[in-house]
């Protein structure tokens, strides 16, 4: 009877998640938002299964995908399935809302590469370098737009800024693909955990934003790579201009996240309003002044810890 009811869960959510694929790939507004909720079924899965039983229903969402889609849907499972399995995997394991993150986000950014690499090597579709090609496009078409209009003195300015802003996202790819993966894997978590939560499946908690405290190692990785930039002055192109590039970026960003939590502890002590805090985090990402301002909060707040010596006053 218990094996019986668990390939009567496994049909039903085998079911579920073919109706999303098929809304998914062929319905595109609809399925560019609901992407997000492929791995739900296999969330649900894993949470209560042994691996055995995981696989056996990888398989059997795989064999369904591409018989519903082609290659499309194979390609679409292989992603939000295996993340959907080890999240649930996780979640039956009890894991912290942090690791699950991390480690969800890592398989997540191995599955885009290994799709790209799949694409390029055997469709010959290199996503890159068709965006690439897309941004070219729109350039010209923005130069034309400025000569009909008599701006001339315009367009060389254009497009020195067109070619910076290429170099720029062609030198941070690697940190791109981090931080989409994580952002990605953060709204699947943030989508699927309140639905399967009424299914009984045990979520941890988020601990307070307020109280995040990045490893004081983070900052010792970003005073070394910028004492590299500064003192080793790699050439540019190499693969060690590349990732100094990329590590002073990542770290920078992480300096910005610990400088917001800050900014929350701080707020939260004053008894300030929720929403300030929000309005400064929005304002971080988008005027470079109180970005850098943020950022050297954290570094301070990593570096002094003036959480504790605040407490310690009080």
């Amino acid at each position: 009877m218990k094996n019986v009811g668990k390939l009567t869960e496994g049909a039903i959510l085998l079911a579920a998640f073919a109706a999303i694929l098929l809304i998914t790939v062929y319905v595109p507004l609809i399925g560019s938002g609901l992407n997000f909720v492929l791995p739900l079924p296999f969330m649900m899965f894993a949470a209560k299964n042994t691996i055995r039983n995981i696989l056996a229903f990888t398989i059997a969402a795989a064999i369904l995908s591409f018989l519903a889609s082609s290659f499309i849907g194979l390609g679409f499972m292989l992603l939000y399935g295996v993340i959907g399995s080890v999240i649930g995997y996780l979640l039956q394991k009890n894991m912290s809302r942090t690791a699950i993150l991390i480690s969800s986000s890592l398989v997540f950014m191995a599955g885009v590469v290994a799709m790209y690499a799949v694409n390029a090597a055997f469709f010959k579709i290199d996503i890159i370098q068709e965006f690439m090609q897309s941004y070219k496009e729109s350039a010209k078409m923005s130069e034309e737009l400025l000569r009909s209009m008599g701006q001339e003195s315009q367009i060389e300015q254009l497009n020195k800024q067109n070619e910076l802003l290429i170099k720029t996202l062609q030198i941070l790819a690697p940190s791109l693909l981090i931080w989409g993966s994580i952002i990605c894997v953060f709204v699947i978590q943030w989508i699927c955990f309140p639905i399967i939560k009424r299914f009984g499946i045990k979520v941890q908690p988020w601990g307070s934003f307020r109280n995040l405290s990045l490893p004081k190692s983070l900052l010792w990785y970003y005073l070394i790579a910028m004492a590299i930039k500064l003192f080793g002055h790699p050439a540019e192109g190499t693969y060690l201009y590349i990732a100094v590039f990329n590590a002073i970026y990542l770290l920078e960003m992480f300096m910005v996240l610990q400088g917001l939590s800050f900014v929350f502890y701080i707020f939260h002590k004053r008894s300030v309003a929720k929403g300030l805090g929000v309005l400064v985090a929005i304002l971080a990402f988008i005027i470079p002044t109180i970005h850098y301002i943020i950022m050297l909060l954290g570094i301070i707040d990593l570096g002094f810890n003036f959480r504790k010596r605040l407490e310690q006053k009080e």
